[in-house]
């Protein structure tokens, strides 16, 4: 097995040695890497809870085997969460990301907003998932159906991941859900509840599973149940 490392474009922003992380580099991986999965969150609209699943699903993926997160966001939300305390996991930006990948055995990778369609292509060719976080509110549901036009035309192995989902009675994420399957868009069956917990862990430096509150556990559950349909879908 080979694992292309710069087939991911995030190695290719703000690095001060351009030409050599756009160089074509393959490693070849020892056995034990044989089941190294690569996960690539990506939106074309912020705000809707991307960086929060690349954390919480590295934090998943961490206590199967050593993970490392990318943090390609050009707001570095990633590497500010991990500064404010520790996380389980190493967090690196992209240059580090490069000389640190084939330490790790997955590796989650946290994009900047809206790629463009050149990086797009590239980003479903360079990961074995690529979740994109939706909230079920008009904006960010027109944005992702613009994303998953283009990555049904590369034929891209993707899943929708509703976050954001506003309290009962409010039904937005189920209308959300049903839109969605009605068009045939491939979804993960657990969705992100809208929960103030996700906000004290980011201030904290923790997951939200290391958080002292009554709705932690439900909070961390459903990333769990994401991560888990992750796994069983290799």
């Amino acid at each position: 097995m080979f694992f292309y490392l710069n087939s991911n474009p995030i190695f290719q922003f703000r690095c001060p040695n351009i030409c050599t992380y756009r160089r074509q580099i393959w490693y070849h991986l020892p056995q034990k890497y044989l089941k190294r999965m690569i996960v690539t969150v990506a939106a074309f609209k912020g705000g809707v809870g991307k960086s929060t699943t690349a954390l919480h699903l590295a934090t998943y993926l961490q206590a199967k085997a050593d993970t490392l997160l990318i943090d390609g966001d050009l707001n570095r939300c990633s590497l500010d969460w991990s500064n404010r305390s520790s996380l389980p996991f190493r967090v690196a930006d992209e240059e580090q990301g490069v000389k640190l990948a084939s330490l790790y055995e997955h590796i989650v990778i946290d994009t900047p907003a809206r790629p463009s369609p050149n990086d797009l292509k590239t980003l479903a060719r360079g990961c074995d998932m690529l979740v994109i976080p939706t909230a079920p509110d008009a904006m960010a549901m027109a944005a992702t159906l613009q994303m998953v036009g283009a990555l049904n035309a590369l034929r891209a192995k993707y899943r929708v991941l509703l976050t954001l989902i506003p309290p009962h009675p409010n039904k937005a994420g189920e209308e959300a859900r049903v839109t969605l399957e009605n068009i045939g868009i491939p979804l993960f069956k657990t969705g992100i509840r809208r929960l103030s917990v996700f906000q004290d862990a980011a201030l904290e430096g923790v997951p939200v599973n290391a958080v002292k509150d009554s709705k932690a556990k439900i909070a961390w559950r459903s990333y769990v149940e994401v991560g888990k349909e992750i796994c069983n879908a290799f």
